[in-house]
């Protein structure tokens, strides 16, 4: 599973890169807007410190303004993914990037329906929104199942990224269902290292080796 971090701060992301498991990076409109700053500006800071995808997503909610938007994105760096909305206008758009070569991220998805169609328009990820699904009582986890089993039942290459994660239990379940991305805010990729008997396995080695050595 790769490890993508979701956020805008690029002092998170500075920090993270320096852990060594980090394979990506995903924003969103309102990520970028906390910073203060312009998308542009952002994305190419985050290209000079992580070098894996960078989920730059668009403004517009029209086919053709998208694809207007995803060509100046795209000029920005390389590792550029063009992060896309789940809507008509939005798989259109998908259709024809991937058929330029250019790699797209298709966002806000909350069926499993809505997760083929993103991959019959050649989607390079398709982002279910786990933690938004258990907010209003639905199985976010049932949905990253059920897009696996669609996927792998026709070969689709489409990668399915688990978003809107909210805790280490999101992570822990989205890898045994086979999800092959996870994006995560800066917290709860740090809370995957915490575990009380590591702590407390490594206070106690530390405290026997001064004993051992008075």
């Amino acid at each position: 599973m790769q490890f993508f971090i979701d956020t805008g701060d690029i002092k998170e992301i500075t920090e993270a890169s320096k852990w060594g498991i980090v394979d990506g990076v995903t924003t969103n409109p309102s990520l970028i807007a906390s910073t203060g700053r312009k998308q542009e500006d952002v994305i190419k800071e985050i290209a000079q410190i992580i070098d894996g995808p960078i989920s730059a997503e668009v403004i517009a909610t029209d086919k053709e303004n998208m694809l207007k938007e995803a060509q100046e994105l795209v000029k920005i760096h390389e590792n550029i993914v063009i992060k896309l909305p789940l809507t008509m206008d939005g798989i259109a758009a998908c259709k024809f990037l991937t058929d330029n070569n250019i790699k797209t991220n298709v966002t806000l998805c909350f069926s499993s329906n809505q997760a083929l169609l993103a991959a019959k328009a050649g989607a390079t990820y398709i982002s279910p929104f786990i933690g938004r699904l258990d907010d209003i009582g639905h199985d976010g986890m049932a949905l990253i199942e059920e897009i696996r089993n669609v996927y792998d039942n026709y070969g689709y290459m489409t990668e399915i990224l688990a978003a809107s994660i909210r805790h280490p239990t999101h992570v822990r379940d989205a890898s045994f269902l086979g999800a092959d991305v996870a994006t995560m805010p800066f917290k709860v990729l740090k809370s995957l290292y915490a575990h009380p008997l590591t702590e407390n396995g490594l206070e106690k080695f530390l405290s026997d080796h001064q004993k051992a050595n008075k």
